[in-house]
């Protein structure tokens, strides 16, 4: 029999994984509580973890280990203890940040209880104390359950699809106004959060800048949140103009073309927050606000007053309340500069209100001059790459804030913005954009591109150079970039695409590793890695192509600590044969392993084939913990 042997490329291959979570099950029984599959698994490692008479309690009561003791033994990697540093550099690696809301009662108590401890390390119980109110969302990002599992590699790719942008130096910078002007061409940035929280960031991320027409399909989506979408398009098209963005010119109708271009973006910008009457709430005057003219219908004064009812002050405070749930309570500013800057260079936009008026474009009563004032206001709101990035993740993950778990918008105002940015949204390079990129997104003259991977995430980019038709040289390059290298275009086939990667999946790639993994770690004699794939619910008795699996090769190799923890902890079958007829007990024979030969012995007088985990078991384990999460 040839004992298995790694040649020293397949070493190099065989790198070892991110730690990962393993599966339990969650298994009650009226009377004892028998551990199935990956339950078994884990539990067993536990009460090896324990005193024998604790380990036999535990397995009387059928206590099966919890989410926080099965996070602890994943990252403590077999260590007592786990230093804050390295929970927290794992934590990162998932894609989550330390300062999440989500995660601030953990951080919190993880602060409060390093002050109690001498050497910055959390014991089991001390671990379990800090996690344990924030259990779920770990457990998923440590299972990598989050929609972008391997997100280092991920990123890695991100990061060079960033440095090739940075490179290119064409482009102007927009000088209408002295605001914009003064921004360095150099400055370059990407920021993106997943539909998860997962976060990334490249560049001067925390320079703030105004989002201009960036804000155009936020206002929107507010619009048709408060109105509906039949209202809303009473006023504007859905249509792609054809023509320049600032151009004095209306549909068939005499409505624009679309909230895209400024002038459907000005009417947009007089539905935010009025009082919209149907027929009958028309002929209603309330007594506290019309006197004695209770029950007559309004006047068209007093319709007026009904319908315009909010300052423009309030609209205002209304729309960025909006913003700052949008992006999750990070920076959302206001530029006062660049809003007076506006006001004085806006003669285009005065001219396409004092047109839509006279076409009558806007809801009865509305007040022009101070629509307009709120229209450069919203255009000067600053955000940065990191807060408009949670803004369009937001978008991606159907209204609902990643970070906050908060309800922002509706289905129906994020379905129809991302359907108008996709096609209205990159100015004059629209077609071309949704041709080649294929993803909804809004770009803005301060520099910055607003793109949505709808059900994954949401980037910014910003980079003050603009193309000749007004969008950001890099942020065009790195959309571009972005879509060559993933699966995100919308007409992706993303089953028989080639040369794409889908970050959204391990890939093919990765499970063919696994048996390689486990094979090579069972090799080795490394406890801790056989450790991390079987919390991550790997099959630990999955077999090579010779039908060798790992008990064979650490049998042939004499690592008893990896024999002894495959049986006991794991409850693999202790016989299985592999394509030459041999088990791991000749195995241990044939190279002289008397002791290996000893703990197998042992193990098979006591073994019982009912206790092997059945791929049903399996299954249910998964389906129990998938459905805690």
């Amino acid at each position: 029999m040839l004992q298995f042997r790694f040649s020293r490329a397949l070493k190099e291959f065989c790198k070892p994984n991110l730690t990962r979570l393993w599966k339990a099950s969650k298994v009650t029984d009226n009377n004892v509580t028998a551990a199935t599959a990956a339950g078994g698994c884990a539990s067993s490692y536990r009460r090896s973890l324990c005193t024998q008479t604790d380990a036999a309690n535990e397995k009387k009561a059928g206590i099966l280990p919890s989410l926080e003791d099965l996070l602890f033994y994943t990252i403590a990697e077999g260590q007592e203890k786990i230093p804050a540093h390295k929970f927290t550099t794992a934590l990162k690696a998932t894609g989550l940040r330390t300062g999440d809301p989500r995660l601030k009662e953990c951080m919190e108590m993880l602060k409060v209880t390093l002050k109690t401890t001498s050497d910055g390390a959390l014991d089991r119980h001390l671990f379990k104390k800090c996690v344990q109110s924030n259990i779920v969302l770990l457990t998923q990002a440590f299972r990598k359950k989050f929609v972008i599992p391997d997100f280092q590699s991920f990123t890695s790719h991100i990061d060079q699809i960033y440095e090739s942008a940075k490179s290119l130096s064409g482009g102007q910078v927009a000088d209408y106004i002295p605001q914009l002007a003064k921004f360095s061409p150099n400055l370059w940035a990407v920021a993106l959060c997943t539909v998860d929280g997962q976060r990334y960031t490249a560049g001067d991320t925390k320079v703030p800048f105004c989002l201009q027409s960036c804000v155009k399909p936020l206002k929107y989506a507010v619009a048709v949140h408060d109105h509906g979408t039949e209202y809303v398009h009473r006023f504007i098209g859905k249509e792609p103009s054809g023509l320049r963005f600032n151009k004095l010119f209306l549909d068939e109708d005499d409505k624009p073309h679309n909230p895209m271009v400024n002038a459907g973006a000005i009417v947009c910008t007089s539905l935010l927050k009025i009082k919209v009457m149907n027929n009958h709430a028309e002929r209603i005057i309330l007594k506290s606000e019309m006197g004695e003219n209770k029950g007559k219908r309004a006047n068209r004064c007093e319709r007026e007053q009904m319908m315009q009812g909010v300052s423009t002050a309030e609209k205002f405070d209304y729309v960025m309340n909006f913003m700052k749930k949008l992006a999750g309570n990070e920076y959302v500013g206001f530029s006062n500069a660049t809003f007076q800057s506006e006001r004085l260079s806006g003669d285009r936009n005065f001219a396409i209100g004092y047109y839509l008026k006279e076409k009558k474009c806007f809801p009865e009563g509305t007040d022009m001059i101070s629509i307009l004032d709120l229209y450069f206001q919203l255009c000067s709101i600053e955000v940065t790459c990191e807060s408009a990035s949670v803004m369009a993740a937001t978008l991606a993950n159907g209204g609902f804030c990643p970070i906050t778990g908060e309800r922002v918008l509706n289905p129906e105002a994020v379905r129809n913005t991302l359907s108008l940015m996709h096609s209205c949204g990159m100015y004059d390079f629209s077609g071309q954009f949704a041709f080649h990129v294929g993803l909804p997104a809004k770009s803005g003259v301060s520099g910055g591109i607003l793109l949505v991977v709808p059900n994954v995430m949401g980037i910014m980019c910003w980079s003050p150079p603009l193309d000749k038709l007004g969008n950001s040289v890099r942020g065009i390059q790195f959309c571009t970039d972005l879509v060559q290298l993933c699966n995100f275009h919308n007409y992706d086939n993303l089953r028989h695409f080639a040369k794409k990667l889908d970050p959204r999946r391990e890939g093919g790639d990765q499970r063919v590793k696994s048996v390689i993994n486990l094979l090579f770690a069972a090799y080795t004699g490394d406890v801790s890695a056989l450790r991390r794939f079987a919390l991550s619910s790997m099959d630990m008795e999955q077999r090579d192509y010779d039908s060798r699996t790992a008990l064979h090769v650490a049998a042939a190799e004499g690592h008893t600590e990896v024999v002894r923890f495959l049986l006991e902890a794991c409850k693999v079958n202790p016989v299985p044969k592999d394509r030459w007829g041999n088990t791991p007990m000749d195995e241990a024979i044939h190279f002289g392993h008397h002791d290996v030969v000893t703990i197998l012995q042992d193990y098979h007088n006591t073994y019982s084939p009912k206790e092997t985990t059945t791929n049903s078991d399996k299954e249910t384990a998964e389906k129990n913990l998938d459905g805690m999460l």
